[in-house]
């Protein structure tokens, strides 16, 4: 079994795992004290900050930071509200080149304004993203589409599946230059009996930035709010862990959790120690 010690920089943090409750620096300084050698700030942890500075305590603090959470959503019931949403992209893409992030995570929206028109949204998001390729390259910073769990196809995300999302990656970037890929989450895709092939699918063009682990709760109380410790639920995490090995991922273990009413009201420390102990033994 790969030790802690050899494979720190395997373990990632998504800073949502702690409820955003504290500063980012005093989150960074404990996931480096724990042994995480990654973290995933989210855009609300840098608001109203200087982000060269905080790239400059994570650098010192020893942590890589694997991309940037989240996007805004592409689909806006008006062309001037989808233009102001690309420019806010943009600008996410600015901060995550200071921050070093290895990507930026696209959590794409879905329907608007009362809409039914859920292919209007899907070409929506697939124009936006057409857009801000340029953007991604000429800064260094891929973008990651991560696809969603079918529930939240109304509003979060029309792009549900890793099958989906890797049609999008073909169409939108037919050369695979490089700054377009998907980010497996295990919440989201861990029900899809064609996952095993995606994931070999994606792994066969490089397309894998970013792979997400957490755990689903039978029975779950809230559908985004309710996400399982590894190990707490019906998800076989080694198993997709060995599917993306296969395929030739190399990259962080990322741990994502929201959890309103369990982890996001224990002690920090006690959450990253955990996430470090099922991490090791499950994922």
């Amino acid at each position: 079994m790969r030790t802690l010690e050899k494979n720190s920089a395997l373990l990632s943090l998504n800073t949502a795992t702690l409820g955003h409750r504290s500063p980012l620096e005093k989150v960074v300084d404990a996931a480096a004290r724990k042994g995480f050698g990654s973290i995933v700030p989210w855009r609300r942890d840098l608001e109203g900050r200087s982000v060269e500075m905080l790239a400059r305590h994570i650098r010192d603090a020893g942590l890589n930071v694997n991309a940037l959470c989240r996007s805004t959503y592409f689909p806006q019931p008006t062309p001037e509200l989808r233009k102001e949403a690309l420019e806010d992209n943009k600008r996410a893409l600015e901060t995550a080149a200071i921050l070093g992030a290895d990507c930026y995570v696209l959590v794409v929206g879905s329907l608007t304004g009362g809409s039914k028109d859920l292919a209007g949204a899907r070409q929506q998001v697939k124009d936006g993203v057409s857009e801000l390729l340029d953007t991604a390259e000429k800064l260094g910073v891929p973008l990651a589409l991560e696809p969603l769990h079918p529930m939240t196809a109304g509003d979060r995300s029309c792009l549900n599946t890793l099958g989906q999302a890797l049609s999008w990656c073909d169409e939108l970037d037919p050369d695979n230059r490089g700054y377009l890929g998907v980010t497996v989450d295990v919440y989201h895709l861990w029900w899809d009996e064609g996952l095993e092939q995606d994931i070999a699918r994606a792994g066969m063009k490089n397309r894998i930035l970013g792979y997400h682990v957490s755990d689903w709760l039978v029975p779950t109380l809230d559908l985004v709010t309710d996400r399982g410790m590894m190990g707490d639920g019906v998800i076989d995490l080694p198993g997709i862990r060995r599917w993306v090995e296969k395929a030739g991922y190399e990259g962080p273990v990322e741990v994502e959790i929201f959890s309103s009413e369990n982890w996001w009201q224990r002690d920090e420390e006690q959450v990253l120690e955990t996430c470090i102990d099922r991490m090791t033994r499950l994922c």
